[in-house]
């Protein structure tokens, strides 16, 4: 990179740290906890895989909705500090609040809300992209947001991991330790984001109109008119929408679904904690090789790449099976999310940058339901998750099929 990061860069990308603490217990520590609390009021191993398939589910479905909206309305002068705010909070104070959710009902409720707290506070995170760094910088420093993320989390992940697998030499019961782990967690979340809210300023924006919502929604269907015409953004939304579901299906239902196959609680999070740790220097490096290589090609690979992964995961039923295919996702992971960042903020226009990442959400953690929906059903109809992994599996080349068309475009 030319030149050291400045302090605004820092920051931002310390939301990366802080986030990523929520998304790491979200496909570690809060499915294996969710599986036992669901075992404890007798609901079957497939059914509670169902329901919360089905909770990510509706949780990116509210995304969906609420995402053009609010990503539309944070475009307005001084508006997008606000909703971060306001997001964020929903996503901390949720995670706190699971802590006192103890049947499995009320426990997938919170998450819910909490989950859609986060994935809302992304639309406006990623978009102050455009106002952080310039357009030479971008990939590189989306992919350094990635990488710190990833080994930031593991701090208050290794701490919670010593809390509940040390709770009975520490004389605390499981729930506490999953209550303190919860809390621990939020406030690392909450610590990390301080600097970015103090300091963010809106450089890219529109003007403040009497009637905000109606506009919102005057804007959002004149987005949407013009993506015939925005072909380039068009063809990269439809790509994103299929190889980006099946990432985020994976990295949701990981856990999951090793957990059906018969993968032990401790391999499946060592393995996910090595993950973390392997996807760092790797996010690193990719930020660095897009200065070498086109953007495009480097997406291209990760997809296929994902493609692999998903055939590989059919057969899987050993523990070094799942450790291996840790390693691979650790290795592209943080390069398909950061490279397809950076790639939409430099193809969009700056000013309606949240405007334009709200449908970037939409047809990223948004469409992410249908992956997660996929695997709810066809676990509940087969018994066996499997099947929706082959379909995973075919949505990354239809996915690739489709950035292939935005990368011929002008």
């Amino acid at each position: 990179m030319a030149g050291k990061m400045t302090r605004l860069e820092k920051q931002w990308i310390l939301y990366d740290v802080g986030n990523s603490a929520f998304t790491m217990l979200c496909t570690t520590i809060i499915p294996i906890y969710f599986k036992n609390i669901a075992t404890a009021d007798n609901l079957s191993n497939s059914d509670s895989t169902a329901f919360l398939s089905f909770t990510l589910s509706l949780s990116t479905i509210l995304v969906a909705i609420l995402g053009p909206i609010l990503g539309t309305m944070a475009d307005t002068k001084n508006y997008k500090k606000p909703l971060f705010v306001s997001t964020f909070l929903v996503g901390v104070i949720g995670c706190m609040a699971m802590a006192f959710a103890s049947k499995w009902l009320a426990f997938l409720a919170v998450f819910c809300i909490a989950k859609t707290g986060y994935q809302l506070s992304l639309i406006f995170y990623d978009s102050m992209l455009t106002d952080v760094t310039t357009e030479d910088r971008m990939d590189e420093i989306s992919s350094q947001g990635y990488a710190w993320g990833y080994i930031g989390s593991c701090v208050p992940f290794i701490a919670s991991l010593v809390l509940i697998l040390g709770s009975d030499v520490i004389g605390i019961s499981g729930g506490m330790a999953m209550t303190l782990a919860l809390f621990l967690n939020a406030v690392w979340w909450a610590g990390v984001t301080i600097p970015l809210i103090r300091n963010y300023r809106q450089i890219h924006y529109v003007e403040k109109v009497n009637h905000p919502v109606k506009e919102s929604f005057r804007r959002i269907v004149d987005v949407v008119k013009g993506l015939k015409h925005q072909r380039k953004i068009l063809f990269f939304l439809l790509g994103f929408f299929f190889y980006i579901d099946g990432v985020y299906t994976i990295i949701d239902m990981a856990t999951t679904y090793g957990k059906d196959v018969g993968i032990s609680d401790t391999d499946l999070v060592l393995a996910l904690l090595m993950t973390q740790v392997v996807a760092f220097p790797c996010s690193i490096a990719f930020g660095k090789i897009s200065k070498r290589f086109k953007n495009g090609s480097l997406i291209q690979v990760s997809i296929l790449a994902y493609f692999l992964i998903a055939v590989f995961a059919l057969q899987l039923d050993k523990a070094w099976e799942f450790w291996f295919l840790a390693v691979c996702v650790a290795v592209f992971q943080g390069a398909i999310q950061a490279l397809s960042r950076s790639y939409f903020a430099k193809i969009i226009p700056k000013e309606k940058s949240s405007e334009y990442f709200g449908f970037y959400d939409i047809f990223g953690k948004g469409a992410a339901f249908i992956g997660t929906t996929v695997m709810g059903i066809s676990t509940m109809v087969s018994g066996s998750s499997r099947y929706g992994v082959a379909i995973l599996s075919l949505m990354f080349l239809v996915g690739f099929f489709f950035f292939r068309k935005a990368e011929k475009e002008e």
